[in-house]
């Protein structure tokens, strides 16, 4: 195995993540932070693995020239760009491969990051391969007048479904996250949200292309991991989760694996036939196009069971280790407690074979995964900043915490949450043998973590840990 040197392109507990898995993997890495992520884990850990150069301090996360220079400058051989930044711009990852030094990008190819970043052409992709999507355009719409007549046709659609309240979703095709998405319940506001959203599509995504779809009333939230080598030849899944429990901006808060769970709970349909389906459908589709590295085939299932694919979201996301934390690989020599997507995905970036097939993949368990947020989810989850100066958990042999804010270890350092990102926390994921042990853990993790702190005002500071604790029961239900 040929050893490179990975520029971490990213920030906290991504970044931190990545890192590890470099190590694990006999690589080298370089990271970069800017000002305001100084007193970052993910700094702290670059100084302690990597030693001071190792470090690079830029301007900005999001200028690729400095990148680039710091690729240059450390000679670095590739880059991972964690989630968020550039992690989904196909033209960001052209530049990497076709600059006149070029770098490995470990992600999807560039033209696969084109074809299927765009939820227009995702659609029509799906559609040829008999993969079900949600009813609506599957093309861009730019003309209001064709806008409108798609819409006043959901509209009618679901009037003969005994929908008396219907609704179209109004969405920026290349927007993804939750953003450039609005929901229209009468045709007399349709017109000025179409053009809000495609003003906000050309000025945000530089793509006016607008989306309209028929809106999925009580659905649940799936999503299928999987992993494919270079050169699309070979690809699996490692399983499904659940991504249900969102804010009220559809930013996802409480992640579980499997997405459903037959086993424990009942549903109104076949859910063992959904999760084959969704699974099946996503390897199928990630095969046809020459898929080749990690990403998310995303579903929505309604509560009927009938599922539809969304989007493809071509990079490693978030809640990657919820999947891991319950997959098994008979080839590799330790998975008892779990894969490491992450380093799957370093691998097959850099070139290496998968190694192994869909029957080699088993699963364990149920995973739990938490985001927690400086936020009020009494006031519609209202960010907040301030100042963090005690966090600390029991260690658990069934749980893993990623974070960059200073622990209980390192005591004497307050953390003051930068107001340059959104107040992500830590990822805590927890695993059991069943959804009630799983569950259990979780309470018990939450009840005695302890995070204390101040907001801007000096009042204390305000997270989510209660609104992840009252949802912990009712996880997977229907």
């Amino acid at each position: 195995m040929t050893q490179h040197k990975v520029l971490i392109a990213n920030r906290g507990e991504i970044a931190m993540r990545i890192l590890r898995a470099c190590v694990g993997l006999g690589h080298e890495f370089v990271c970069v932070y800017t000002q305001a992520d100084a007193a970052s884990g993910h700094v702290r850990l670059a100084r302690e693995l990597g030693g001071g150069q190792s470090l690079f301090r830029i301007r900005s996360y999001q200028d690729p020239s400095e990148l680039f220079a710091v690729a240059d400058a450390s000679q670095a051989t590739a880059v991972h760009p964690g989630y968020g930044f550039f992690a989904e711009d196909y033209r960001f990852a052209r530049r990497t491969e076709n600059r006149d030094r070029p770098l490995i990008f470990i992600g999807p190819s560039w033209s696969v990051i084109r074809d299927l970043g765009d939820k227009i052409n995702t659609k029509r992709i799906a559609r040829s391969l008999s993969v079900p999507t949600i009813p609506g355009s599957d093309r861009p719409i730019f003309d209001e007048m064709e806008a409108v007549e798609l819409a006043q046709a959901i509209f009618a659609f679901q009037n003969d479904q005994g929908i008396t309240e219907g609704c179209v979703l109004v969405k920026a095709s290349a927007g993804g996250g939750g953003m450039g998405i609005e929901e229209v319940y009468d045709l007399d506001t349709f017109r000025s949200v179409y053009r809000r959203i495609r003003n906000y599509a050309k000025r945000n995504l530089s793509d006016e292309g607008v989306l309209i779809e028929q809106r999925i009333f009580d659905f649940n939230h799936l999503e299928v991991q999987v992993a494919a080598e270079r050169g699309g030849k070979n690809a699996v899944h490692f399983g499904t989760r659940n991504c249900s429990v969102q804010s009220l901006g559809r930013q996802k808060r409480i992640e579980v694996a499997p997405g459903f769970d037959p086993a424990s709970l009942s549903y109104a349909f076949d859910a063992s036939h959904v999760l084959d389906s969704i699974t099946q459908h996503s390897v199928n589709m990630a095969k046809a196009v020459g898929y080749d590295n990690v990403g998310t085939w995303e579903w929505i299932v309604t509560p009927k069971g009938e599922p539809f694919l969304m989007e493809v979201n071509t990079r490693i996301q978030v809640e990657n280790g919820v999947s891991g934390v319950i997959s098994r690989c008979r080839c590799q020599a330790d998975t008892k407690h779990g894969v490491d997507i992450i380093s799957e995905q370093i691998r097959l970036g850099l070139g290496e074979p998968l190694g192994y097939t869909q029957d080699d993949v088993g699963f364990e368990g149920v995973g739990i995964e938490y985001r927690i947020i400086a936020e009020d989810p009494t006031d519609r989850f209202t960010p907040c900043l301030g100042r963090i100066e005690r966090f600390a958990w029991r260690p658990e042999p069934w749980l893993q915490v990623f974070t960059q804010v200073p622990t209980a270890v390192d005591a004497d350092i307050a953390y003051d949450i930068p107001m340059d990102f959104d107040p992500n926390l830590a990822l805590a994921i927890v695993w059991g043998q069943d959804l009630g042990q799983a569950r259990a853990r979780g309470e018990e993790f939450l009840q005695n973590l302890t995070l204390a702190g101040t907001d801007t005002s000096g009042a204390p500071l305000r997270t989510n840990l209660g609104f992840l604790l009252s949802r912990t029961q009712t996880i997977l239900h229907f």
